[in-house]
């Protein structure tokens, strides 16, 4: 996720170019923040079996299946930074306990920015209508949509007792998505090591194939829902009810999981930003800058359990989807890690670089322009 926007074929499109309609956080995050429920349930079988195996060197985890669907439960950020500083003490390991993958740095920080109402219902009208104008090729049986972003996130790393602020640096994320949803591929350094990437392609470890939802979405099934944004918004609700940390906040991180990595149809990507401008506690940020620094507006929504604010963010001239991120707002007063993530802290920042329909996996697009 260019200074200067281009445009694409119809073959192939560029998010800092017109509002392309489109997943799509994970991961996490795009979030990525990628899977935690899932992620943590590998973590612990793989602590134990590290304990069993190994006492004086960190053994190399088995390949994990990484899942593009949010977890239907958002954890707290204790969750979260456990989540990240194992995955930066184990995934980022070879077999002599030596790290590889992403290096971390220090904690990513940005200025809050003031959130207002004033102008929502017109931007979001705007984002819209370039939404369903925009080039936006069909993919078809065989074919997969391509999504290359750049992303990076903070975490809390304790070593010897001892907790710190830390992040893995800005780096290139690329995955491949059949249109059914069952056949794919990752390439993330920040989840496995390997330069080869692994596959996202169903059944699952143990076998299961995914019944593709709001929360394991494919091309296919996005194309099936309706385009009405007030019925869109209530089959929100219905399908994600009992998840998250409160229904509002859910509606608008399933949407927006809908905006990094999946594809909708051109008329339903229209449709979704209208649903989310309904949902309570929705905000407009006037200046925001997603992963690659680029500056725009953002549509934000802050989840009061987690103090985090999740944010979209738009070209304010093209209203193209540059990215997204979350930005730590508020901090309740706490003795543990959670206390280390101040306001200002971002938890997590993705830019999409491009986006295309590609007839193979590991298959990249030619750019055009």
């Amino acid at each position: 996720m260019k200074a200067t926007p281009s445009r694409q074929s119809p073959a192939e499109w560029d998010e800092s170019a017109r509002l392309h309609p489109l997943r799509a956080r994970d991961l996490p995050t795009g979030r990525h923040q990628f899977h935690k429920e899932q992620l943590m349930a590998h973590i612990q079988q793989e602590v134990q079996q590290d304990e069993r195996s190994a006492a004086t060197a960190l053994a190399r985890p088995k390949t994990r299946r990484f899942r593009l669907p949010r977890p239907a439960v958002t954890l707290p950020v204790t969750a979260l930074a456990l989540a990240g500083a194992v995955v930066a003490g184990t995934a980022m390991s070879d077999g002599n306990g030596v790290r590889t993958g992403v290096a971390t740095g220090p904690a990513l920080t940005t200025e809050l920015g003031t959130p207002t109402t004033k102008g929502l219902p017109q931007l979001v009208d705007r984002i819209s209508l370039a939404a369903a104008e925009g080039p936006h090729p069909t993919v078809k049986p065989g074919q997969y949509v391509y999504i290359e972003s750049k992303t990076a996130d903070t975490f809390v790393k304790t070593v010897d007792d001892k907790s710190s602020l830390a992040s893995h640096k800005l780096h290139r994320r690329q995955v491949w998505l059949s249109a059914d949803g069952t056949k794919g591929w990752l390439i993330d350094p920040a989840v496995n090591d390997s330069p080869e990437g692994e596959t996202l392609s169903l059944p699952d470890e143990q076998g299961n194939t995914p019944v593709a939802g709001l929360n394991h979405p494919s091309y296919d099934f996005l194309a099936t829902l309706t385009t009405d944004p007030d019925k869109l918004l209530a089959m929100i609700y219905k399908e994600t009810q009992g998840q998250g940390n409160s229904p509002d906040q859910q509606a608008f991180t399933t949407i927006g999981d809908l905006l990094g990595e999946s594809y909708p149809p051109a008329q339903l990507y229209a449709a979704l930003f209208k649903a989310a401008a309904k949902i309570p506690g929705v905000v407009v940020v006037p200046n925001a800058q997603d992963a690659m620094g680029r500056s725009g507006v953002a549509v934000a929504r802050l989840d009061e359990t987690t103090g985090q604010r999740e944010e979209w963010i738009f070209d304010k001239n093209t209203h193209a989807f540059l990215g997204e991120r979350s930005v730590q707002v508020k901090v309740k007063a706490s003795d543990g890690p959670d206390s280390l993530m101040k306001p200002g802290t971002v938890t997590f920042t993705s830019a999409i670089v491009n986006r295309a329909v590609v007839d193979g996996i590991k298959q990249t697009p030619t750019r055009t322009g």
